[in-house]
């Protein structure tokens, strides 16, 4: 009774602080999609996706990515579905711009709440989003890889479970509900997952088998548990264990700018990438290739920063 009183109340705290930070965010984000700002904001960037290789309605369902999350980008494509042509390769950059930065009010919110700058990760996601999705559009059409046309028809008629642009705002307001009470039975699962691997020890041994690529990354030892559930799950889940962690651990503020470096661009590997991948996306772009981007930015950020020093060093996770 007293492990799971303990794990309730760990649990609803770290719950209570990821809803602080997340429902005024998802209120903000509604209220944009209602008002038109983001698809106002989606046409203006469109014709500049020609830039990098992609046509004018990449921008659209990137920016609806961008602000509402994967389901908002795949609810934009399903609009601009019919009649829209691309290559396997010009679909799987738009689908990894949309990997490497997608919810940004919400999850940098998150990142910034762990204790590292909003803008400095936000920018980082977005630009290496843009270069990332740049080189492999001109390079599938330089090289004739991936040249394939891909046809979107299907999904006309089809909805996506989380398309909140085009619900009302009752159906929003319970579709928030039920997501926010995932969140917490998530939560509570992945406590006693990790509580299980510590006792069982099996977190020593993944620790030591992602010890030579944490090494490679630069990132700490001592971060790796509860970064490799955010790679693995998502970003909301594995920044609020940095959250904890970092007060009780005490992380070193390079250790955790690095580690939330590496959530903000590699995060839900299996959900989101398996996703896309099932849309038409090539896997070792989205997949593959991601995380080798990430391994490289954060082994150069590693590099670049000194071991007491970074954007936000010094600052410690806001108290809850």
């Amino acid at each position: 009774m007293s492990y799971l009183a303990n794990l309730f109340a760990r649990s609803r705290r770290l719950f209570f602080a990821l809803v602080k930070i997340m429902l005024p965010v998802m209120i903000a984000v509604r209220v944009g999609e209602a008002l038109g700002w983001i698809d106002a904001l989606g046409r203006t960037i469109a014709p500049a996706m020609s830039w990098i290789g992609l046509p004018a309605e990449a921008g659209m369902i990137w920016i609806a990515g961008v602000f509402v999350g994967v389901y908002g980008a795949i609810a934009a494509l399903i609009g601009l579905a019919h009649g829209l042509e691309m290559t396997v390769g010009q679909f799987s950059a738009l689908c990894s711009m949309i990997l490497f930065a997608h919810s940004l009010p919400i999850e940098q919110a998150i990142v910034r709440r762990a204790g590292a700058s909003l803008w400095a990760t936000a920018a980082l996601r977005l630009g290496v989003a843009l270069v990332y999705g740049g080189a492999v559009a001109w390079g599938s059409q330089l090289t004739d890889v991936l040249a394939d046309p891909i046809t979107f028809d299907w999904l006309q008629g089809s909805a996506p479970a989380g398309d909140a642009a085009g619900a009302g705002w009752l159906d929003w307001v319970q579709g928030t509900a039920f997501s926010l009470a995932i969140t917490f039975a998530i939560i509570v699962a992945l406590l006693i997952v990790l509580d299980l691997l510590e006792r069982t020890g099996l977190t020593r041994q993944i620790t030591d088998m992602l010890a030579p690529l944490l090494r490679i990354s630069g990132l700490d030892a001592s971060a790796a548990p509860v970064t490799t559930v955010g790679v693995l799950l998502g970003l909301t889940y594995g920044g609020a264990l940095i959250i904890e962690e970092a007060e009780r651990q005490s992380f070193p503020a390079r250790t955790r700018f690095l580690a939330l470096a590496w959530l903000s661009l590699s995060h839900a590997l299996i959900e989101d990438t398996a996703l896309l991948a099932a849309l038409g996306a090539d896997l070792w772009v989205v997949l593959v290739g991601r995380v080798a981007v990430t391994l490289a930015v954060v082994a150069l950020l590693a590099r670049l920063l000194d071991p007491d020093d970074h954007p936000e060093a010094g600052r410690h996770p806001q108290p809850g």
